[in-house]
């Protein structure tokens, strides 16, 4: 034991031995290359040097254009590398690329703008045109990454005949505008791949599946924007994000969540589905019941009418539903901090619920004679900028007041002191 403690003893007298910069450029910063770990405030140039990495053992040179690419987004945007680790990254990027410079420059015979496009044509002929009627989920994974990287590639070509100032191909700006198409519509997904493409997908076939998806994509009798574009396969999720503000992935997520509840419950009330499968009501309400469970019980305890008001139309009934329901998820999937405050949601869905009430009755507010809408208005992100934010804002100047926890906890005020306010109808309703 006391040889062991003299060991340690001697190690920490030792003095670290210092990182040399080119150390620091080199070996670090190669490692934080190639697992494309970098700065958060450059995050927006890893998927480029994704596309590097892999196209890298098939044109050198190509993957040392994407680096290169991928330094100069980096320095517009952080210009001055105040970031935490930029500075590093950025020495690390350019050494990189003054070594790999010299070795690809070797036997060059075509110009950078002629080997980008040619190498462009390549992977657009080998990889998508060869992928794009798969039916299988692992070709329709491979053909969405080889949409993605067809579409950083040409912002590349793009770069890079503009320094030489070479127009691009009509062939390849053709190619371009059907990746862009394809991009929008293959979005990412965690289960469910829910794009017009999708039908085909062994998971997209399921009974329980169809049964959800139909349901949500009812939008009949909804009032849509005067200046909207309609999609294809639109939902009362798209609807709600409109009017409401919210994020895009949100509502992504929040409609695969919502359609996965459903779908479980289903299943259970209807083993043996129709050949036209259709949401069973029993699932709906079972559903229904729990998600607003907490809900309720705030409204009983305030001595409030909850704002979950049902047309007297029963073809209306199920849609509606749906609303509040997928309404709750959205406001959950951004509350983030504000999820330790249930009751604090409680009364941002009640106030919402009855503004969606509003919006779908056609009532007109008293106040400025218009039709309701969100009081905080619909833009886009509106509710995480306007609604989440500022309450958090004053959760994280609660918390900074603390000290770190060594304040006595009658100086500041925690996630249960703030939640209480919500309990009190004196302050929430006057």
């Amino acid at each position: 034991m006391s040889h062991r403690r003299m060991s340690e003893q001697q190690q920490q007298q030792q003095p670290q031995r210092r990182i040399l910069r080119t150390q620091t450029a080199g070996n670090l910063g190669e490692a934080m290359l190639d697992s494309e770990v970098v700065p958060s405030s450059l995050v927006d140039i890893a998927p480029i040097l994704r596309v590097a990495n892999e196209v890298e053992a098939s044109n050198p040179r190509v993957a040392y254009l994407c680096r290169f690419y991928a330094f100069e987004k980096a320095h517009r945007l952080d210009p001055t590398s105040s970031g935490r680790g930029v500075r590093q990254f950025k020495t690390a990027l350019l050494q990189r690329l003054e070594r790999e410079n010299v070795t690809t420059l070797a036997g060059k015979q075509k110009s950078d703008a002629r080997e980008m496009q040619n190498f462009y044509q390549h992977y657009y002929k080998k990889y998508i045109q060869a992928l794009q009627n798969a039916a299988d989920k692992a070709d329709r994974a491979q053909l969405i990454k080889a949409y993605q990287t067809a579409a950083v590639l040409f912002d590349v070509l793009k770069a890079v005949n503009q320094t030489e100032e070479v127009e691009v191909a009509d062939e390849i700006l053709e190619a371009h505008t059907k990746v862009a198409e394809k991009t929008q519509i293959y979005v990412p997904h965690n289960i469910l791949p829910l794009d017009p493409d999708s039908q085909n997908q062994a998971i997209m076939r399921y009974p329980e599946i169809i049964a959800v998806v139909t349901a949500l994509r009812n939008t009949r009798g909804l009032p849509w924007p005067n200046n909207h574009n309609k999609k294809i396969n639109e939902d009362i999720l798209d609807w709600l994000q409109i009017l409401f503000g919210f994020q895009r992935d949100n509502v992504a997520n929040q409609r695969e969540h919502l359609i996965l509840l459903l779908a479980n419950v289903h299943i259970r009330h209807v083993p043996n589905p129709d050949q036209q499968p259709k949401l069973d009501e029993r699932s709906l309400n079972e559903v229904m019941k729990k998600l607003f469970k907490n809900y309720k019980n705030w409204c009983k305890y305030l001595g409030r009418k909850s704002s979950l008001w049902l047309p007297t139309i029963q073809q209306e009934v199920q849609q509606r539903t749906l609303l509040y329901m997928a309404l709750y998820l959205l406001i959950w999937g951004e509350a983030a901090n504000l999820r330790f405050m249930p009751e604090c949601l409680c009364y941002i869905y009640h106030h919402m619920a009855f503004e969606l009430y509003g919006m779908l009755a056609g009532s007109v507010s008293p106040m400025t004679g218009e039709h309701i809408k969100p009081a905080y208005g619909g833009e886009t992100e509106a509710f995480l900028r306007k609604v989440v934010t500022p309450i958090y804002d004053i959760i994280a100047k609660e918390a900074k007041r603390s000290k770190a926890g060594k304040l006595k906890h009658s100086q500041w005020r925690n996630y249960d002191d703030l939640d209480e306010y919500f309990w009190y109808c004196s302050f929430l309703f006057h």
